[in-house]
């Protein structure tokens, strides 16, 4: 028996008053799961239409199920671990662009429709200078988009109340902004009037976001108890975490819009997302980037056990709290709060995160991540943050490629990894060769994007470490540095 309306007592059908682009794992355990408990809980009274931007069967697989899935919410929450389980009825129908594309611009005559949600991957807010508007659909989701807002545009005859509030999702700074730029550049691409262009720029408002929650999205290992258990067949199970967090940059009226402060949803509307993302980058991200070296060397394989480590637990607490926190702008009540909490996140025993699966790439994600930190706390303090200088010194052994004589699968950039082997096969080992290895590193500005051996000491803190790595085992010169 398939999950549908049938099956869920409860079912209700909203009316449609959100859009959006993209019916994938994230957005249904995320804004969905949001629209859901308003609806349930304040009275929303809104319906989610997806509409599907790539080719496939989603859609109308969707359908099939009346736009019904379950969600199951697995992790920490004020210190517990917590499972939950729900239906979430948020959705109302899928629309494939490709194979019901007049359904899709009929969808722009109504005139309920207010807000825009979209996760079309970082690479979705692209502009495609082969879209055309006679296109059914346009290859890009911007130009699809494009076309929906130009019919609602001619249905309202550029009525300004029929303007949308667009919040997108995907992963990209200035995300709003840059859809919006796209939309413009289309415009006048397809030759489309100035009053167009106009009705876009008053009566639309693009909002630019930043979302955090871990969507490990079906967990089809276990979809076979997970079945029995719920005595249904459900193709869109999802599971989430329990932490959230949705960062809008945008007017205090989306409140009114979007009310999901009514229910105590973790969702900030705030005039400069700045420091919202830099508190990200520096804490959640950061702290994974500084983690991986030194716990994989250590012999740790996954954030949980790392965290959970009496020494690794401890150092990574430490390089959070002690050294990432006193560089950002915040208060530090709010900072606290939040690395507690990705700190429970990093522990949640439903997540199987594992760190070399987090060590892509990790020369850019060090310089994106971690190197500001390491240069505030300079500027601020006039001193070397110890536990990411030793950090980076890990991350130095690490691109040795080896640990306890068992190849390390490094994934990097060519010429990151050729630059790596070469260096380290023209080490003897001794502590001269290992200072002049370190001086290279810290010298390439195509990593850094500056030369680190210009920050004062940098040079020898990061050395002095390495070599104690080299000589004596992370292990060992870690203890040492605590």
């Amino acid at each position: 028996m398939k999950l549908n309306q049938s099956v869920y007592k409860e079912f209700k059908k909203y009316p449609e008053r959100i859009l959006q682009f993209g019916e994938g794992n994230f957005l249904r355990g995320f804004a969905d799961w949001m629209v859901d408990k308003l609806n349930k809980e304040a009275g929303f009274d809104s319906g989610v239409l997806v509409i599907q931007p790539r080719n496939g069967s989603s859609a109308e697989r969707l359908n099939g199920q009346d736009g019904l899935y379950t969600l199951y919410m697995n992790g920490i929450k004020d210190g517990k671990v917590l499972s939950e389980v729900s239906v979430n009825n948020a959705i109302t129908r899928g629309i494939n662009t490709f194979s019901n594309y007049d359904l899709y611009l009929a969808a722009a005559e109504n005139p309920e429709l207010k807000l825009v949600f979209s996760n079309t991957t970082e690479a979705g807010i692209e502009f495609n200078e082969n879209d055309k508007l006679e296109d059914r659909p346009q290859q890009s989701f911007p130009g699809k988009l494009t076309a929906f807002l130009y019919h609602r545009y001619r249905t309202f005859n550029g009525d300004p109340s029929k303007g949308m509030v667009f919040i997108p999702c995907e992963l990209i700074d200035k995300n709003g902004e840059k859809l919006k730029d796209i939309i413009l550049k289309l415009a006048k691409l397809w030759n489309l009037e100035e009053g167009f262009i106009s009705w876009i720029n008053e009566a639309n408002t693009f909002c630019n976001s930043l979302v955090d929650r871990i969507v490990p999205g079906k967990p089809k290992e276990r979809m076979e108890e997970i079945t029995k258990e719920l005595g249904y067949v459900d193709d869109f199970v999802v599971e989430a975490e329990q932490f959230h967090l949705w960062v809008i940059e945008g007017p205090q009226w989306i409140k009114d819009i979007f009310p999901a402060h009514k229910i105590g949803l973790n969702v900030l509307v705030v005039d400069d997302m700045t420091p919202y993302r830099t508190r990200k980058v520096r804490i959640l991200n950061g702290a994974h980037t500084t983690m991986v070296p030194v716990a994989y060397l250590y012999g740790c394989e996954t954030v949980k056990e790392s965290v959970e480590d009496e020494v690794i637990g401890k150092y990574i607490k430490e390089a959070i709290f002690q050294e990432i926190i006193p560089t950002l702008d915040l208060s530090k009540e709010e900072l606290d709060v939040f690395a507690n909490d990705v700190l429970d996140r990093f522990r949640n025993p439903f997540i199987k995160h594992y760190l070399m699966s987090i060590a892509l790439n990790s020369m850019s994600k060090f310089e994106t991540r971690v190197l500001p930190s390491i240069l505030e706390y300079k500027k601020r303090k006039n001193a070397l943050p110890q536990k990411l200088v030793f950090s980076l010194a890990s991350l130095i052994s690490f691109y040795k490629g080896e640990r306890d004589g068992v190849p390390i699968a490094l994934s990097d950039d060519q010429d990151i990894l050729e630059m790596f082997a070469t260096l380290w096969n023209n080490n003897d080992g001794s502590e001269e060769a290992l200072y002049n290895l370190t001086k290279e590193v810290l010298g390439a500005e195509r990593i850094w994007k500056m030369d680190l051996n210009e920050v004062e000491g940098l040079t020898d803190a990061i050395a002095s470490q390495l070599v104690k790595i080299e000589k004596s085992g992370l292990k060992i010169a870690l203890q040492e540095m605590m």
